[in-house]
């Protein structure tokens, strides 16, 4: 049976995840407009520098810090950001963001996922209309950018997702 476009990308994405260095999620990115692909990412650290894979440690699962805080401190580029940043603006106008992301400690799917508040920012930035997240193999979230700016968790202090 043939695979839907949607979950044609997400597998993208989701392949993209196997060059994560992170030791808690592997998420992949796809940058998707007008059939074509736009960018790709990953998270993992920035380029040259010692990613988490190589150190053995995650600083923030030493400090203990919930899903969602204190990105500050991690050392990977999240896997949307890497792919925004490997495009143009004016090619994610009106794109369509693909995300997959599993636990890296038993490889299932990342639940009740979205991006972080500086992900957010990236994406309302860079003109990129939505964001489809895999829940799991076959089915997804698509979530229209608007949302982001219209439900704007930064002015209550809410923090995670």
């Amino acid at each position: 049976m043939r695979v839907d476009k949607k979950n044609y990308y997400l597998d993208m994405a989701e392949v993209a995840s196997e060059r994560c260095t992170c030791l808690r999620k592997h998420w992949g990115a796809v940058i998707v407009k007008n059939d074509e692909i736009i960018a790709t990412g990953y998270n993992g650290a920035p380029r040259g520098r010692k990613n988490c894979q190589d150190l053995n440690y995650c600083i923030r699962e030493k400090l203990n810090i919930p899903r969602g805080e204190r990105y500050e401190l991690c050392r990977s580029v999240h896997a949307e950001a890497n792919a925004i940043i490997s495009a143009s603006r004016r090619d994610l106008i009106d794109s369509t963001l693909y995300l997959a992301g599993k636990n890296a400690s038993d490889n299932t799917y990342v639940t009740n996922a979205r991006p972080c508040s500086m992900c957010k920012r990236m994406i309302i930035n860079a003109g990129i209309k939505e964001v489809v997240i895999r829940q799991n193999k076959k089915e997804y979230e698509v979530i229209p950018v608007s949302e982001f700016i219209e439900n704007d968790e930064s002015l209550e202090g809410v923090m995670g997702y």
